[in-house]
């Protein structure tokens, strides 16, 4: 006799966990991307062979931006994919926010590791900006807040599809 096929649904630890971990394990495609376009990485965004080098001091601003537009974006990414069709949960909100900071960190430091492994070695005795580095470290703030705001935003879009309940 053949057994009724039960629907299978995946264990709410597994999305507990994998969830995370996706957001933290975006950090290292996300430092790779940040020291390929930036000034002073390998700098494909601009081209610019004057912002090549980390002498320059007008490309330390770009390089920083750089980075704050790729946090940007996976914040964006990681605030609509958490907010799914019911909404996300207070916990599910809490843990994107602190995994998108964690993994903040992960992209500079793994940018940061990037250029120590294939870009040029530039004399930072003058100043550690020259060496490719981030200036601004409030940038690592981007990708939580930009988290925060986008299931915000999701939020009120989806309540303000839903028809209004007629009262009694």
């Amino acid at each position: 006799m053949k057994q009724p096929e039960t629907p299978r649904t995946t264990p709410r630890r597994w999305t507990a966990v994998i969830g995370p971990a996706v957001i933290l394990l975006a950090g290292i495609p996300l430092g790779v991307a940040w020291w390929l376009l930036a000034p002073s990485g390998l700098n494909l965004l601009s081209g610019n062979p004057e912002l090549a080098s980390g002498m320059n001091t007008t490309g330390w601003l770009p390089r920083d931006l750089v980075l704050a537009g790729l946090l940007l974006l996976a914040g964006c990414l990681t605030g609509v994919l958490i907010s799914g069709k019911d909404g996300p949960t207070v916990r599910n909100i809490v843990v994107a926010v602190l995994c998108g900071g964690v993994g903040s960190v992960i992209a500079w430091r793994v940018g940061i590791l990037a250029a120590g492994w294939w870009g040029t070695a530039e004399d930072a005795s003058a100043n550690p900006s020259i060496a490719f580095s981030l200036r601004a470290y409030p940038v690592l703030l981007v990708w939580p807040a930009a988290t925060a705001l986008s299931v915000f935003v999701v939020n009120i879009v989806s309540l303000m599809r839903r028809p209004a309940e007629i009262a009694d």
